[in-house]
C-alpha cells in the first residue's frame, strides 16, 4: 500500500500541557534511536486553529534529520524516538518544546501548540 498524505482532525479543547504521542500506525522496520539519522513525511497544523503550517508533502520528499542532534523542534527529538519505518505517529506537542513565545516567522504564532502527523520512512 503506497503511502497517503494524512488529514489532521481539529482537536476540541485546552491544549495539552506535556507531549502526546499517538501510534496510528506501528511500523515494523528499523527502528529510529538516538543519533539516527531519519526521514520523516509530516503535516503540521496548529492546535489553535486546525490550519496547516508546513508539510513535506508539499516538497520533493521528506525531511531528513540526526534524532537528538537538535536539528528539529524538541518535540519531534522525542516524539520520533522509538518509531520504526512504516510507522505512522501524531505529535501534539506544547510550545515549550516547539518555539516558545517566539514562534516561527509569521507562519507559527508565539505560544502555539503544535500537532504533526508523521511518517517514519527510513532510518540510517
Amino acid at each position: 500500500m503506497a503511502l497517503e498524505r494524512p488529514e489532521i482532525d481539529f482537536i476540541e479543547g485546552p491544549p495539552p500541557a506535556d507531549l502526546e504521542i499517538t501510534d496510528i500506525k506501528v511500523g515494523e522496520g528499523a527502528q529510529a534511536g538516538h543519533g539516527s539519522t531519519v526521514d520523516v513525511h509530516y503535516v503540521g497544523v496548529a492546535f489553535s486553529s486546525g490550519e496547516e503550517f508546513d508539510a513535506s508533502w508539499n516538497r520533493e520528499g521528506p525531511l531528513s534529520f540526526r534524532l537528538g542532534a537538535g536539528q528539529v523542534i524538541s518535540g519531534w527529538d522525542q516524539g520520533v524516538l522509538g518509531m520504526r519505518v512504516g510507522g505512522r505517529r501524531k505529535l501534539v506537542i506544547p510550545p515549550h518544546l516547539a518555539y516558545g513565545d517566539r514562534g516561527a516567522g509569521g507562519a507559527i504564532k508565539p505560544g502555539e501548540t503544535l500537532i504533526f502527523v508523521c511518517d517514519l520512512v527510513g532510518v540510517r
